[in-house]
């Protein structure tokens, strides 16, 4: 066996309110499949808490269309805190999340609708897309994407990728190349970016080759990262002074198998774990083995093979997935009946 990337599972969204979140993506966004709620003490992360073990409430929601589902994550002991100042296009850190969408002029309309803020016009230029600010502060990119793994009547499907800011664009492809399999280029280009102020920044999109995948990677789907770089002028670190949890896109998370086999890898190009669950993590319905490790720029990836999923919990149904070939996605019908967590009204 060896490590295999399937998709990107999710990205963690700090929050005051997790179910105003929740309940904001499943009417507008089609987040509607909620897979687990789980409220529990993060014991790992205390490098990231200040060294204290904060108690949690975390929410993942999908989008059956197909791409990843947010984790959309609130401390329950103390207020979260918002970045010290404006984040700014190429900050170090994810700066925006990418959600598939396959008719841009529809969500345009329908979030010019709603009035949302700092909502921009359509680029037509490489990879078609928009920006907005959800009502929360998390910058939005809606890109043009026609992948649909189960029909739905949203215009938009889950998590596509992730916007991330870097200091060295060099040292970071060499990171998502080696270790996420980011190795193609699809654009790589120096530009002014007429909604960031002066100054030019280098753009580069990347995917994954993705020549195997298991397990949900029919769902996740093919994915996508935009890195910048700032060449004019220094840029701020995002989570500065800040705790994971904190207000704003806190990891990054990647479905794998062979985490044993990541571990190595990592550690053999220095890039090692900075958190390992080592055997299981329990998040209530949902269980399996978690890791973080660093970008260059300490941007944080988390990585789970997951060994458990809620299929209906009513009746103790599980689908367990410890000892299931990797290398072969699970039937469609199967993952279809994620269906049966859709909410249909408010929490």
């Amino acid at each position: 066996m060896v490590e295999i990337i399937n998709g990107i599972q999710q990205i963690g969204i700090g929050v005051c309110d997790v179910k105003e979140v929740f309940n904001w993506y499943r009417k507008h966004l089609g987040f509607d499949i909620l897979l687990f709620e789980d409220e529990a003490v993060a014991l790992l992360m205390t490098q990231y808490t200040n060294d204290k073990a904060e108690r949690r409430e975390a929410y993942l929601a999908l989008n059956m269309i197909g791409g990843g589902g947010l984790e959309i994550w609130q401390f329950k002991d103390r207020q979260p805190t918002a970045p010290r100042v404006p984040i700014e296009f190429g900050d170090l850190g994810i700066y925006a999340m990418k959600i598939r969408c396959n008719n841009l002029t529809e969500m345009h309309s329908y979030l010019r609708g709603l009035k949302v803020s700092d909502l921009s016009d359509i680029n037509q230029s490489f990879c078609p897309n928009f920006y907005f600010t959800d009502p929360f502060g998390n910058r939005v990119q809606m890109v043009e994407d026609h992948y649909v793994f189960c029909k739905q009547p949203s215009n938009n499907g889950g998590v596509l990728g992730a916007v991330i800011g870097v200091s060295d664009m060099e040292h970071s492809l060499e990171f998502y190349g080696t270790m996420l399999d980011y190795s193609i280029i699809e654009y790589d280009n120096i530009e002014a970016f007429k909604d960031a102020g002066k100054g030019r920044f280098r753009r580069v999109v990347i995917k994954q080759e993705r020549k195997q995948f298991g397990g949900f990677g029919d769902l996740l789907g093919p994915t996508q990262l935009e890195l910048i770089q700032v060449l004019d002028s220094t840029p701020n670190k995002i989570f500065e002074n800040r705790f994971w949890g904190d207000l704003g896109y806190i990891h990054l998370c990647f479905d794998v198998s062979g985490m044993c086999f990541i571990r190595d890898k990592a550690k053999k190009n220095n890039y090692a774990f900075t958190v390992d669950s080592a055997n299981s993590f329990d998040m209530g319905d949902a269980a399996g083995h978690f890791s973080y490790m660093e970008d260059p720029d300490g941007t944080l990836i988390e990585l789970v093979e997951t060994h458990k999923v809620p299929i209906l919990r009513s009746i103790g149904l599980f689908l367990n997935l410890k000892n299931r070939n990797p290398h072969k996605t699970l039937p469609k019908w199967l993952v279809k009946s994620l269906s049966l967590h859709r909410v249909k009204k408010d929490r």
